[in-house]
Formats: C-alpha cells, sequence, structure tokens
C-alpha cells in the first residue's frame, strides 16, 4: 500500500483497477432542488455505497503474501461489504467486526460475499479497537475505512466521474465522517475543477470533523439515522490535512432534516438512500448550503437501509 498522501496520479491509477468491476455510476438532474443541481448516485453503486471504489482499489493493491494472510475491517456496514466483495475477487479470507447496533440488511451483504462478520462493540470507536488488536495479535493487514491512502484514492474516483460528467461544476457537496470520500473528492476536484467549492456534510449526531475544524466540542449520538457517519476520527489519520487544504466549509444537518431528505428522495427522485448517504440533500433542501444557481453536485454516498428503518422514517413527519 501507498505510504504517503494519495495524490491525482494515484486516483487516476485507482480508476484504471476498479474500472473492470466497477462502471462509472449515474449523474441524474435533481430539478425541484435547483435547475443546476445534480446527484452522483453512489447508491446505485456494486453493494449499494462508493465504499466499494476504496475497498476494490485497497485489496487489489495487496500483494499475495498480504492477501494470503486475510484481512481485518471495522465497519458499520458498506465498508464491511464492498470489502468482502472485493476479497472474494482475489480469494482472500476477510474478517469484518461490526458494531453490534449495525443493520441487518449489511450484515447480510458481508456474508453474502463470503466474508466472516462479528458483531461487537457498542458502537463504531470500540469495534474499530477491537478490530485494530484483532490485526494486530494474529498479525493480518488491518483495511481502513478511510484512513488509508488506496481508501482515499478508490474513493476519488468519485470525484474523477463528477469531474469527467460536468467540468464546469461549481460546486460538490460529500458526506462526511472519517472523510476518506471527501478527501479523495476534494482532490481530484481540485486538480480538475480548481474554481469549484467543496463541503463537506456532517450529521449533527456524528461531528466530529466539525468539532475539528470549528473547535467546538458538540457531542456523538450513536442513535442516528446515518450510523454510517458515526465514529471519531483516528488520531493522525491522513484524511485531517487533506480536508484541511482542500475543504472550503463543512456544515451540520439535524436528524429531523435527514429524514426529510430520505423521504424526499424516495417520493421525488424514486431513489432509496440510507441516512448518511441523504446528508447533502439535506443540507440544500434546508439552505443550510444556499441554493444560489451555482451549479452543483451532491454526492449521494450510500442506499443501504433496513425496513424497519424505512417504515420509521416514513411515518414520521416532515418537519
Amino acid at each position: 500500500m501507498m505510504s504517503e498522501l494519495p495524490t491525482l496520479a494515484d486516483i487516476i491509477r485507482a480508476e484504471h483497477r476498479i474500472r473492470p468491476y466497477l462502471p462509472p455510476t449515474p449523474l441524474e438532474a435533481a430539478p425541484e432542488l435547483g435547475e443546476n443541481v445534480f446527484l452522483k448516485l453512489e447508491n446505485a453503486n456494486k453493494t449499494h455505497s462508493f465504499k466499494v471504489r476504496g475497498a476494490l482499489n485497497a485489496v487489489l493493491s495487496l500483494d499475495d503474501d498480504a492477501r494470503e494472510k486475510g484481512l481485518v475491517a471495522a465497519s458499520s456496514g458498506n465498508h464491511a461489504q464492498g470489502l468482502a466483495y472485493a476479497a472474494s475477487l482475489v480469494d482472500a479470507e476477510a474478517t469484518i467486526m461490526m458494531p453490534k447496533h449495525t443493520p441487518q440488511k449489511k450484515v447480510k451483504g458481508v456474508l453474502r460475499y463470503g466474508a466472516e462478520a462479528i458483531l461487537c462493540g457498542d458502537n463504531y470507536d470500540e469495534t474499530e479497537a477491537e478490530a485494530l488488536r484483532w490485526a494486530e495479535n494474529e498479525d493480518v493487514p488491518f483495511v481502513s475505512p478511510y484512513n488509508d491512502p488506496d481508501i482515499i484514492a478508490g474513493a476519488g474516483t468519485v470525484g474523477l466521474e463528477i469531474a469527467q460528467q460536468r467540468p464546469n461544476i461549481a460546486r460538490v457537496v460529500v458526506p462526511l465522517s472519517g472523510g476518506g470520500l471527501l478527501s479523495g473528492v476534494a482532490l481530484a476536484i481540485d486538480a480538475l475543477c480548481p474554481t469549484a467549492e467543496i463541503i463537506g456534510v456532517n450529521a449533527e449526531s456524528a461531528p466530529a470533523f466539525y468539532n475539528l475544524r470549528n473547535g467546538t466540542n458538540l457531542p456523538q449520538n450513536w442513535d442516528t439515522l446515518a450510523e454510517a457517519l458515526s465514529g471519531d476520527i483516528e488520531e493522525g489519520s491522513i484524511t485531517i490535512p487533506l480536508i484541511e487544504k482542500l475543504v472550503d466549509d463543512i456544515v451540520l444537518v439535524s436528524e429531523a432534516q435527514i429524514a426529510a431528505a430520505m423521504r424526499w428522495m424516495l417520493s421525488v427522485q424514486g431513489w432509496l438512500v440510507e441516512g448518511g448517504g441523504a446528508v447533502g440533500v439535506a443540507a440544500i433542501m434546508h439552505n443550510i448550503i444556499p441554493n444560489d444557481g451555482k451549479e452543483t453536485v451532491i454526492v449521494v454516498s450510500g442506499g443501504s437501509l433496513d425496513l424497519s428503518t424505512l417504515q420509521r422514517v416514513l411515518a414520521s413527519s416532515d418537519d
């Protein structure tokens, strides 16, 4: 794996590496959000999330010795499914540790690709700590969902596609947790569309990067529709300097705003989207990011959603 910060060249190499397995995802107009607003539909990807991009790039970059040892990861679901799929392509064993509250749909997705799913930890941070201990004790490669240059380069192929699909883009809005997706997209957009504004969106329930940028200490709430965004940032994560340098702003959206965006995506655009994947739509819908006519792409990062969660979202009233 690369040891330094990833570059545009690494993203281009990742694109060539993963393209035989993943076609570009659709870019769809969203006229009810604005005539110049488009959705980058990563929920239409393999495993229904952008995470498969980084997982594929990381696994395909491993040498034979590392693959033979097997892989271990911690994930609330989407990274887990992407890594399980990638491991199945190279006949590597994958052990995925997932928080106890992980939606069953995501657990079943891991099992479907032949990986082992271990439910442990009451939240993502506890699960990640256990996975890191496991990796060290068993001498098995740990594949971080965000703090890994190969993961970031793979995620950056989203930005590469946006630049190819909308070369005159003025703004890109990206869901934000540990920052792998935002870092990769920002690297590509900054290089190819240098005048474009880049904005990350945290859920209020998972404000780690917002806190880091603004010097605040907003609490984390693990009971959230955006469970895919939950968790603190690993100390020394390479995403921190990348986001500090390349990202123009980080904003917050509430649970009610996320729920409204999920309902809107289903009823208007016709897409099933998980809470973490809908935060960018929520920010535009509720004018947290002004709808000022600029050509804007919103990354919809994932669509893995349990039926019980969907029923709860549909039953709740609009804010």
